[in-house]
């Protein structure tokens, strides 16, 4: 029985060339063209079909249809028709010969083909290069690039990747040994392992080979990938191993990354578009969905416009945004990528240490100086808190006390201002006060800032949040529970009290009580709305998160859903926004707050408070891992993004450094 089609792009019932060859070449006579006509027309058949009109245009009216489609046609409208027409072999050809010509190289243009492409479409690719420009593609790939980059893509350009589908248990050991040895087990990485595994094995194999390496290094081959190797070669691999997990998910992530941010990747939105309209634009939908909460109808609808828009929107086929139920490919992905959370022993860094040599006593009295006279020594400041650990900075608060009979952080408030100012004195607080504070901030005024509230309980440890209870107390007369109380309302007043008693399980996950608690959760998707979230208040809040990783796994098996579509489409408000960050800090906590800052800083204006409660509270924690998702997710780094922010006026000066200080690094 043959695979299913996956594609939105089928053959043309009552398919005939020569009327549809006539109907193009009216739309394009006299003054100007019918567009729609055109557009309706092309992205209702196949490519071979398309193949046909274009030969009988010819045989009709001796004049070349796509001659005639630039003639008539302008902009990215006409880019993405002439691509339509174009053969997918003889497209895949263009768009390495431009990736590749002139000045620079288009990495993520070649890296993206040739991980994805099946040894048949390798194959020919190689054929229509030489056939469109009387050259070798692997001659002009190794001129044009080096190193272990060039080799793998030599390697990817044979086509001669394995395609059977018997797997053996004893090689799928072997491989998966091999490549730990050659990487985590070792000084230094074995590079021509990793390109002789990843560039030949079957596909099915290396999915097993990936499970097997879980187990033995307690870590992905991604994040492996991202350890041992650099550059180009990276993103290379990177680009391998996701293909061979999912092309669907691969390909989400490229149209994603394609239209977000300001400007959009047209050329990768057109190749990716059109090249996987007949082959599994379906799971891309779904996979799009599961990844971004969003369809991706939805997404090209607001990024782009015009007839471009709607032959985009042709291709993709239909909106997922309400939809519930998983496609076999997304399900099975959706199960897989909580089972690799729940095995992956993540090694959180921060980027603040002990500072070497440290001396509060003279850090003390160089604060001090810095502080005393006409003007303030801002630099200083910051050089001295920035690099010291927050345990350090107690020190030398107390030491500013004992030899000066001073209060430091009452000096600081008064010599610095605004942003920098909330900044240090930030970093001069005990962790618990800064939280208490932050949550103190969040319920004062007119408004209240709810993300704020649910950023901190749902991502504290159960230690963390007992000891912003107390400081809340101490610092204000009054229980943290009564503040909630007073300032919030309904099932989410009952979310945040339950998260502040600190009182969340910390055992890891039983398996059988998680069947439990998924089928319980998946017949609560039946219930009425407070009965729904009643049962999900009661197990996301309590239970630990190794644990919920494991619910949230079975969840896909009970009931064919995505949790997090579920409370999107069932919850709403401040208990659907809080319930999502649950969700998320299970998943991937470190990418959970890299999309909080990215949100703090996108758009009009920064959101400083956001800002800089993360980028203080994470500096002793995970702000390594933090910088890391957000290049995934972002293609641009933390440090640049903090950068591009300082041009339009939303961080600057001695602000900016200090947040650059805290970041660590460019990546």
């Amino acid at each position: 029985m043959g695979k299913e089609f996956r594609g939105t792009i089928a053959d043309h019932p009552d398919f005939d060339a020569g009327s549809d060859a006539e109907a193009l070449y009216d739309a394009m006579k006299g003054f100007g063209s019918d567009k729609e006509a055109i557009l309706d027309l092309i992205t209702s058949r196949s490519n071979a079909e398309r193949q046909e009109i274009r030969a009988a245009y010819k045989s009709q009216f001796g004049k070349d249809l796509i001659d005639d489609l630039k003639y008539e046609l302008t902009g990215k409208f006409e880019r993405l028709i002439v691509v339509l027409m174009r053969p997918p072999a003889y497209h895949d050809a263009k768009e390495i010969k431009d990736a590749i010509k002139g000045a620079g190289t288009d990495e993520k243009c070649l890296i993206e083909i040739l991980a994805s492409r099946t040894n048949e479409q390798i194959h020919n690719l190689v054929a229509a290069y030489k056939d469109a420009y009387g050259r070798d593609l692997e001659e002009d790939v190794i001129g044009d690039t080096s190193g272990h980059f060039k080799k793998m893509l030599v390697v990817l350009l044979q086509g001669t990747r394995e395609e059977d589908d018997v797997v053996s248990e004893d090689l799928v050991e072997q491989d998966a040994q091999d490549l730990y040895d050659a990487g985590e087990a070792q000084w230094g990485t074995d590079e021509a392992k990793f390109i002789m595994l990843l560039g030949n094995r079957s596909v099915i194999h290396l999915q097993l080979v990936f499970d097997e390496y879980q187990k033995i290094a307690e870590k992905s081959i991604e994040d492996s990938i991202k350890s041992e190797l650099s550059g180009d070669f990276e993103r290379l691999m990177l680009a391998v191993v996701q293909c061979i997990r999912s092309k669907p998910m691969f390909f989400a992530k490229r149209l994603y990354k394609s239209m977000k941010g300001l400007g959009t990747a047209d050329n990768t939105l057109i190749r990716i578009m059109v090249s996987r309209s007949e082959i599994d634009m379906l799971d891309i939908r779904e996979c799009f969905r599961l990844r971004y909460e969003k369809s991706l109808y939805n997404m090209i609808q607001d990024d782009t416009s015009g007839d471009y828009k709607r032959t985009l929107l042709k291709l993709c086929g239909g909106d997922d945004d309400m939809a519930g139920e998983f496609f076999p490919e997304a399900a099975q992905i959706a199960y897989k990528m909580w089972e690799i959370s729940a095995m992956t022993k993540v090694q959180l860094r921060g980027t603040v240490r002990l500072y070497q040599n440290f001396d509060p006593a003279s850090d003390a009295q160089a604060l001090r100086k810095a502080m005393k006279g006409f003007g303030t020594d801002e630099d200083t400041i910051i050089d001295i808190v920035a690099h010291r650990s927050n345990a350090q900075r107690q020190e030398i608060r107390q030491t500013f006390k004992s030899l000066l009979g001073r209060d430091l952080l009452a000096d600081l408030k008064s010599e610095l201002s605004k942003n920098l100012q909330r900044l240090i004195l930030g970093l001069m607080m005990t962790p618990a006060e800064f939280e208490a504070k932050m949550m103190k901030k969040a319920m004062e005024g007119a408004g209240t800032d709810e993300h704020a509230l649910i950023e901190i309980l749902v991502t504290r440890s159960n230690q963390e949040i007992q000891e912003m209870c107390s400081a809340y107390q101490n610092a204000y007369k009054k229980s943290l529970e009564d503040a909630i109380t007073s300032d919030t309302s309904g099932h989410f007043k009952r979310i945040l009290i339950s998260l502040a008693q600190g009182a969340r399980e910390e055992d890891p996950a039983d398996m059988a009580r998680a069947l439990e608690d998924a089928q319980e959760l998946a017949d609560a998707c039946n219930a009425d709305p407070g009965d729904l979230e009643d049962k999900f208040m009661s197990i996301l809040c309590t239970r630990s998160f190794p644990h919920l990783r494991r619910v949230f796994q079975e969840f896909v098996r009970c009931s064919n859903k995505d949790i997090e579509q579920i409370i999107k489409k069932e919850m709403s408000g401040d208990v659907k926004n809080a319930m999502f960050a649950i969700v998320r800090s299970v998943k991937n906590q470190p990418s959970y707050f890299a999309d909080r800052l990215y949100k703090a800083m996108k758009g009009l204006g920064t959101d400083d408070r956001a800002l800089i409660r993360i980028m203080v509270s994470r500096s002793e924690i995970d702000l390594f891992n933090i910088r890391k998702e957000f290049k995934e997710t972002h293609d641009a780094s933390l440090h640049e993004f903090i950068q591009v922010e300082t041009l339009v006026g939303d961080t600057s000066g001695d602000y900016r450094k200090t947040l650059l200080i805290l970041c660590g690094g460019e990546d």
